[in-house]
């Protein structure tokens, strides 16, 4: 289960940041994660509560969950892939770019002092 190991290193991160600010503590930390991220998100949030049980004030963990879209060069549409059809739905062109789904990172992360 990769996701423990994506779990340890964002919370290493928000400890790191949170130690640049005396005295500060992480309330909330926001991920992006993409449909093709290859990321469970609900084996990331169990992992994320089972990491966090012992805090006695746990940060919260908030995931946007991005769609795979991509981007068609001939017409300019931007469309949702559905069952792996990256062919544009508009004019039919294909290959499309992908502009979206494959991220996984941390969005923004919230301290209080």
């Amino acid at each position: 289960m990769h996701e423990m190991s994506i779990v340890t290193s964002v919370l290493d991160t928000a400890h790191e940041e949170a130690a640049k600010h005396a005295g500060a503590r992480v309330t909330k930390i926001g991920l992006r994660i993409g449909e093709w991220s290859g990321v469970d998100r609900e084996s990331l949030q169990f992992c994320f509560d089972s990491m966090v049980a012992s805090d006695p004030n746990p940060p919260v963990l908030e995931i946007q969950y991005l769609p795979r879209q991509n981007l068609c060069g001939r017409c300019g549409e931007l469309f949702q892939v559905k069952d792996f059809d990256i062919a544009c739905p508009g004019c039919g062109f294909s290959p499309t770019e992908p502009v979206s789904g494959n991220e996984m990172d941390i969005a923004y992360l919230e301290l209080e002092e």
